[in-house]
């Protein structure tokens, strides 16, 4: 796939629905190259269901693929199978 360097659409994508990127400069020059990124976004579910927590950032995900990006997902288990280990009053449940 052609990746898209339009301007208008890296500026979109850096800034339309995000409170901050780290370092903007760096990544706005890899995406005017041309060269594909791999993009990664790892996840540990927490229950069955999708909420709007997670929809957000496959919403930007989509974004980079858009522009011609390749996307991994990474799905942990580690909470799915012993439930939350943080201290909070109670655990949740095992899904």
């Amino acid at each position: 796939m052609r990746i898209n360097t339009d301007p208008k659409k890296i500026e979109e994508l850096l800034t339309r629905g995000v409170a901050e990127v780290i370092d903007y400069a760096d990544l706005k020059k890899k995406l005017e190259s041309g060269r594909p990124l791999r993009i990664k976004l790892g996840i540990d579910p927490t229950s069955p269901n999708l909420h709007l927590g997670r929809a957000i950032p496959l919403l930007k995900m989509r974004d980079f693929q858009e522009l011609g990006h390749r996307l991994v997902f990474i799905v942990g288990d580690f909470t799915g199978v012993i439930g939350d280990t943080s201290d909070k009053d109670s655990e949740r449940p095992m899904l």
